[in-house]
């Protein structure tokens, strides 16, 4: 059970333009940190050899360890592709499978691929100022930014959800969000 004795766990404030959450540790996400989540292998280690930018930043709360507890991040993925496909995160599916999430969008166009663990498909969500992007148990879920400034959300899930990258990294996701006629497009990975 959780104390109210401490307020600095009961108030946090954020800044949706640095990314940033109080004093809280913050992730930063450079275009190496990527390797294997793009599906055109060719263009991404060109990208690469120009530079190795920063894709995305997340801050995160996570004071809380009760049964019922939140907790949350706010996420600043930046704008680019590569080849066609646009700057996203890792992606992840929670530890405990069960566990579901909610993304509210705060700035920018962008989208959630959300994929059923076994067997199911994928789809493409928008998510964007505003907007709240509920993720199911047992999905996988990457965030993509398909604008030309920043996507800046929050994202909230139960304290004992866990983030399962493995995964990921060993299979990544059976479909990816392109570029097409200057539109976002769900499309089978190559």
């Amino acid at each position: 059970m959780s104390s109210l004795h401490d307020v600095s766990q009961l108030l946090s404030k954020f800044d949706p333009r640095t990314g940033t959450i109080d004093d809280k540790p913050r992730v930063e996400r450079r275009l190496v940190d990527l390797r294997g989540c793009f599906r055109d292998t060719q263009a991404y280690e060109s990208a690469l050899a120009r530079g190795n930018p920063l894709v995305y930043t997340v801050a995160s709360v996570e004071a809380a360890h009760g049964e019922g507890d939140l907790h949350y991040g706010l996420g600043v993925i930046h704008p680019g592709t590569i080849g066609d496909e646009y700057f996203l995160t890792k992606g992840h599916m929670h530890t405990w499978r069960d566990a579901a999430e909610l993304y509210i969008g705060l700035a920018g166009e962008g989208a959630m691929l959300l994929e059923e663990e076994t067997g199911g498909g994928s789809r493409m969500v928008r998510l964007h100022a505003n907007a709240v992007v509920y993720v199911p148990g047992n999905t996988a879920h990457r965030t993509v930014n398909t604008g030309d400034e920043p996507l800046v959300y929050l994202g909230v899930y139960p304290a004992r959800a866990g983030h399962d990258y493995g995964v990921i990294a060993q299979r990544n996701f059976r479909s990816v969000v392109v570029k097409r006629d200057g539109q976002p497009a769900l499309i089978a990975r190559e």
